[in-house]
């Protein structure tokens, strides 16, 4: 089983490299799923498909060759089947903060619903070994930091206010009643979140496992997105997934020798070097920029050798692992690859088995051997692309 997620910022062409892939797993025989993860979903255009705009096929896979599907999840068919009674809630809310009842029920469309309803599919398509390979069809870099956040962030509020939110609205509930018109959610509310909670389980484990889940970062040779693709890979190693590629797209090929594009030559020459530097050992794949659009199976075909060339599209093009414990003498150390980074950066604090690691506006929480949760993390220093943090004994010494 794979599932290979392609990540980048807008525009850079995840799509047509995710469809074009997929295209390639396929005609080797490999059962293969590609899912769009973008609510601006571009997938069945890639393909050529005669659907209207608005036709997603009610969120369920489309078969559009042999051995060959692909999914735009439907965020308003996933709120009927798996968030009934937490969409009720909040559109009652908004209803009563007098917003129109139609426009509440549009609105209560939460962040996060679509991206939980994605994980939900592919955790139910690996425990039924549904295909071989999965290919994720991620939206820009800030909205899949989120996807691959939510099973942690989910766990700690599962863990650490659900059942007190849910006792106190208990308690509450009808003295509230009583005095206010704003209504507190009821019990198929909880109910409905706990019964997400447990179809989610073991997803986090299914994206961090390197045998499984590999992301591959998609990237143009210009300065701003090659700036936006380090912020990625650093943020994929912090919520420890393996990068396995790094695939420079749109390359104005050596045939273009034309005056106009001398410099744009030059500028892209520049940084397919620096991205050669930065990303190193990881394998770094090149696509010249085609001469049409990618549209349809053909084309696709085409498009994936442009790609991979003699490698196989399905297998881990390279591993390693975004942290590791060690112990030196009587003291250990937890080393996070994390690229990219000065000391000045990182933000070190512990919560009882917790250690909470921050890096600019997002959080990763890193649970603890219970030999190293009793210490507390007496000093921090950056080597190269890694953060390595020391554990003392247990009063911080």
């Amino acid at each position: 089983m794979r599932i290979v997620l392609f990540a980048g910022k807008g525009g850079v062409g995840k799509t047509s490299i995710a469809a074009a892939s997929g295209v390639a797993c396929a005609q080797k025989g490999l059962k293969t799923l590609i899912m769009s993860l973008d609510a601006a979903h571009s997938l069945v255009d890639s393909f050529d498909l005669d659907k209207t705009l608005m036709d997603k096929n009610k969120g369920k896979p489309i078969r559009v060759a042999r051995n060959l599907s692909i999914q735009e999840v439907d965020v308003q068919e996933e709120i009927k089947k798996n968030w009934g009674a937490v969409h009720k809630y909040i559109s009652s809310l908004l209803n009563i903060s007098g917003i129109d009842e139609v426009l509440a029920e549009e609105l209560a469309i939460l962040p996060g619903m679509e991206e939980v309803s994605s994980l939900l599919h592919i955790n139910r398509y690996v425990a039924q070994k549904r295909y071989d390979v999965i290919l994720l069809d991620c939206a820009p870099t800030g909205e899949s930091i989120r996807f691959i956040s939510i099973p942690t962030s989910l766990e700690w509020y599962m863990k650490k206010l659900f059942d007190v939110e849910r006792r106190i609205v208990k308690i509450a509930r009808p003295i509230t009643k009583r005095l206010y018109d704003v209504p507190l959610p009821e019990d198929e509310y909880f109910a409905t979140i706990q019964r997400l909670f447990d179809r989610l389980e073991g997803i986090d484990r299914i994206l961090s496992d390197p045998n499984i889940t590999t992301v591959r970062l998609i990237t143009n040779p210009e300065k701003i997105i090659l700036k936006e693709t380090q912020r990625a890979y650093m943020y994929f190693c912090l919520y420890k997934m393996c990068v396995d590629a790094v695939i420079i797209n749109r390359i104005l090929p050596e045939a273009v020798d034309d005056g106009y594009f001398a410099q744009w030559k030059k500028t892209q020459g520049r940084y397919i070097k620096k991205t050669e530097h930065l990303f190193s050992p990881i394998p770094i794949l090149k696509v010249p920029m085609l001469s049409d659009q990618v549209l349809g199976m053909a084309e696709l075909s085409k498009l994936a050798k442009e790609v991979y060339g003699s490698l196989n599209p399905e297998q881990i093009l390279y591993a390693d692992t975004p942290y590791t414990f060690r112990k030196v003498e009587d003291d250990y150390f937890l080393d996070i690859k994390i690229p990219f980074l000065t000391k000045k950066e990182v933000e070190l604090s512990k919560r009882n088995e917790e250690l909470i690691v921050r890096i600019g506006g997002f959080k990763r929480y890193v649970l603890l051997p219970r030999n190293i949760a009793a210490r507390q993390p007496s000093g921090a220093k950056v080597e190269r692309d890694k953060v390595v943090i020391k554990f003392g004994g247990n009063d911080g010494s």
